[in-house]
């Protein structure tokens, strides 16, 4: 299977099953539209006829005959080597959780999927003793992982800062006990940093995501207080000190897109001249009659904008000031395990969420759906048909998936998202697909670009 689009006065083919990524003429561009395997010996009359319009008879044979060539040697129109991997997709055990220490927030986030915070089931923050009871099952239950992740999410988990930092030192404890390590991770919106909070997650946090939408008048449109007041001036420099305190390493700062910043690139840039260079924008997922829902509408001019951005970032990177936006950091080297590609994130199976309440979930984006309750922490209870339904989540049990050129970069998409817009995980989310496939485009052809510029010298 191979995929093939042009972009930047470019043509692109990608080798899907094998990641390989081809940058070809037009009359190979051209030819791969009228050709499929099994090749014949000879390129066929028919499609020599055909194409003679617009290329000659000797250049058309000499390139069938690369490309046949190219099959051959398993590098075009390569084969499925991966689908043999679903039958692993078993019950694993657990590596990572995410903990709900804050369902609570101080700001009032028009899009906020979590219900402005509280996940629709009360403002609560969570107890040490529940946190404890969750790290515990999390070493208990990670089989023989030694690196586990957790991390600090809310609403806004410095709400709960004391209990934050008693679980890093009790999990710290009990990492040299199991002779495991915890990477801890927090996400926040900045408003409650201070020196001594910053100290302490550039210490212990292997990774930390702050939250900001971009150009000011773009964040304090959907990111406010709770009065409707500004936060931008206050959580710019604390963010600022905080990346340039861990120097630079290890964050992100994140953001959404709507229908209202269409010009998003902008705010890609913004971000990049306020100093951070570790940065992502990603579109907003909302039900389709909200008003800064993105829809099938918008999608041109998403698709526009990303294009637009892929040549800023390529300029940037020419003039030697490049960053890492996170949708367009691919590796068409390495990639990711067989595991991984198949599956993604690994939500409900080996990757759990936990509420104030003890409660288990397949993920944070899961929470307040009753029907996915999966158990509870202090009780003991635990639904493993569930674990084994999202196990055997992955692109092979996916219809749409199945024959999905992007099948291995997505991994199936968000079964969070798959389910609230969609009714079910194993249906994928069709505004959310047509953006990752663009995205993913994009990121090949940056990819691709850099090697060719690379290779030119």
């Amino acid at each position: 299977m191979i995929h093939k689009y042009k972009l930047g006065g470019y043509n692109i083919v990608l080798d899907v099953n094998s990641g390989g990524v081809h940058v070809v003429d037009e009359l190979t561009y051209d030819l791969l539209d009228n050709i499929e395997p099994p090749f014949e010996d000879e390129c066929p009359s028919h499609v020599i006829d055909k194409l003679m319009r617009f290329y000659k008879r000797d250049d058309i044979i000499s390139c069938y005959e690369e490309i046949k060539e190219l099959y051959e040697d398993k590098i075009l129109f390569s084969p499925d080597d991966y689908e043999r991997f679903a039958k692993l997709q078993v019950a694993a055990p657990i590596k990572a959780m995410c903990l709900l220490i804050a369902m609570d927030c101080n700001l009032r986030c028009d899009y906020c999927f979590a219900g402005q915070g509280d996940y629709c089931q009360g403002r609560k923050l969570m107890s040490f003793e529940v946190g404890k009871a969750a790290l515990d099952y999390l070493l208990e239950n990670s089989g023989n992982r030694k690196n586990l992740e957790v991390d600090f999410f809310g609403g806004e988990p410095l709400m709960n800062w004391k209990v934050v930092k008693q679980l890093v030192e009790y999990g710290r404890e009990k990492e040299k006990e199991y002779g495991k390590h915890f990477r801890f991770t927090i996400t926040t919106n900045g408003t409650l940093l201070d020196d001594e909070k910053i100290d302490f997650i550039n210490k212990e946090m292997h990774n930390v995501v702050m939250s900001i939408d971009g150009r000011k008048e773009i964040n304090d449109r959907m990111r406010h207080r709770m009065d409707g007041s500004s936060a931008y001036d206050k959580i710019v420099p604390n963010y600022q000190r905080l990346a340039e305190k861990r120097n630079y390493k290890d964050y992100y700062v994140r953001g959404t897109f709507t229908k209202y910043n269409l010009d998003f690139a902008d705010d890609v840039f913004h971000l990049r001249e306020l100093g951070f260079d570790q940065i992502s924008i990603e579109p907003v997922v909302g039900e389709h009659d909200e008003p800064y829902a993105i829809t099938e509408r918008e999608l041109p001019a998403v698709f526009k904008e990303y294009d637009r951005l892929t040549g800023m970032i390529l300029d940037n990177d020419r003039a030697g000031k490049h960053f890492n936006f996170f949708h367009f950091m691919l590796d068409l080297d390495q990639g990711p395990c067989a595991i991984k590609r198949l599956r993604g994130c690994g939500c409900g199976n080996e990757y759990v969420a936990i509420t104030p309440d003890a409660d288990i979930y397949p993920c944070h984006q899961f929470v307040g759906k009753k029907e996915y309750l999966m158990g509870n922490i202090t009780t003991g209870e635990f639904n493993m048909d569930m674990k084994k339904e999202f196990a055997g989540a992955h692109i092979y049990s996916k219809e749409d998936c199945k024959k999905c050129w992007a099948r291995f970069y997505c991994s199936g998409g968000c079964n969070a998202n798959n389910y609230e817009y969609m009714g079910d995980i194993l249906k994928a989310h069709k505004v959310s697909c047509e953006m990752e496939k663009k995205r993913l485009e994009c990121a090949i052809f940056v990819q691709a670009i850099h090697a060719m510029e690379k290779e030119e010298g």
